[in-house]
């Protein structure tokens, strides 16, 4: 297995990586490892299962439409 070494991390990456670590019960080493499989790894999408997902989300939402109009007060007035 090889060996990398990363120079010059900058104190606030390296911080962030450490807490990631400890949120994950991982080293800095095995999270970083972590990190780069995430990062390289292709993910294919599957547009059915995508397509079947995003139907179910609009039969769920269906019964919540909004008009036009309710859409354009609710900009005006801003947000809560």
């Amino acid at each position: 297995m090889a060996t990398v070494t990363v120079k010059n991390i900058p104190d606030q990456l390296y911080d962030t990586l450490r807490a990631l670590a400890t949120e994950h019960r991982r080293s800095i080493n095995s999270e970083i490892v972590h990190l780069i499989e995430k990062a390289t790894k292709s993910i294919r999408i599957e547009p059915d299962e995508h397509l079947a997902i995003a139907r179910k989300l609009r039969a769920k939402t269906s019964a919540f439409a909004i008009t036009e109009e309710e859409l354009l007060a609710a900009k005006r007035a801003g947000r809560p």
